[in-house]
């Protein structure tokens, strides 16, 4: 999984978790909702500005949102 998608899937991830749709999501970080969309599907290489407006937005730190999860075996 390349890094874009990384990101693309944390933030889907998080919305989901917090109950907010991608409508939500664009007006708590000042963006449009079809850009939200468009970087869920992985259409958007977006700037580190942005990225800091999505992180507030989901009260995570930026960073978090550039992870990739670990799986553990159980």
């Amino acid at each position: 999984m390349n890094l874009l998608e990384i990101f693309a899937n944390n933030i889907r991830q998080q919305r989901i978790k917090q109950g907010i749709s991608q409508e939500k999501l664009a007006e708590l970080s000042e963006l449009h909702r079809t850009y939200i969309s468009d970087i869920e599907r992985c259409q958007r290489n977006i700037s580190l500005n942005n990225l800091e407006k999505i992180s507030k937005a989901l009260k995570v730190e930026p960073y978090q949102l550039l992870m990739e999860k670990v799986k553990h075996d159980e």
